[in-house]
């Protein structure tokens, strides 16, 4: 079974778009995305009722052989997680039953509007003979514009990151790169889009797992920056 949650999704199928439309390999984008805010701030705080099925605090439950505590790269986020201030996140983590290969499907799955869905993305910035990775927490209703990004991240421009760029920077399962946990600190940009809602979703180490939070809560884990990712 393939859960494609965050970064890129391997052997996804899908169509390159243009550039300038946010590279890809990622989550497809809703016809109707939300409003735009006019604020580059994040503001909502996480509150969340677990629901059957979630594991519970010192419990490991699993599904196909993914444990929620037990798989290492969950694990890592998990612990760091709770290292940097929110137990409630790593207490939230889910471990998805059914295959997603689109924001829509991830959304459904955990019964959500697919705006709520944070897509980590990792580009390529490029700056003269420089390269340096950046990471995109995007919403699930709209892809990330490069050229937007480029101008946010000072670049000459922004690639999309190929698999071993993304794990060497990452040190994550391609498909399900999660906001944090990773080797060294990247730089970051949050969607202000994703403020509009109480509570979002994001990768938490591998292909099938999530884990819950807000706007303010990536911005937090991340030390990104809230922005407007999409045009």
């Amino acid at each position: 079974m393939e859960v494609d949650i965050g970064g890129l999704l391997a052997a996804s199928g899908q169509r390159r778009p243009p550039r300038g439309d946010g590279g890809t390999w990622w989550w497809g984008a809703s016809p109707a995305p939300p409003p735009r805010h006019s604020s580059n701030r994040c503001s909502s705080r996480l509150s969340v009722t677990r629901e059957p099925g979630t594991p519970q605090p010192g419990r490991t439950w699993s599904h196909e052989q993914v444990s929620a505590l037990d798989h290492p790269g969950i694990r890592k986020v998990a612990a760091a997680l709770a290292e940097a201030g929110h137990p409630e996140a790593a207490d939230g983590i889910r471990v998805l039953a059914d295959a997603v290969r689109t924001a829509a499907e991830a959304a459904q799955a955990v019964d959500v509007p697919v705006g709520a869905i944070a897509n980590s993305l990792l580009f390529a910035a490029v700056r003269g003979d420089e390269v340096a990775p950046l990471l995109v927490l995007t919403s699930g209703a709209h892809r990330a514009d490069t050229d937007l990004l480029a101008g946010l991240a000072g670049a000459d421009r922004i690639d999309r990151a190929k698999p071993d760029f993304v794990r060497e920077h990452t040190s994550q399962v391609i498909g399900g790169v999660s906001p944090l946990g990773h080797p060294a600190p990247i730089q970051t940009f949050v969607d202000v889009d994703l403020e509009q809602y109480a509570v979002v979703w994001a990768a938490a180490g591998h292909p099938h797992a999530v884990f819950p939070t807000t706007c303010a809560g990536l911005v937090d884990l991340t030390g990104g920056t809230p922005a407007k990712v999409a045009r």
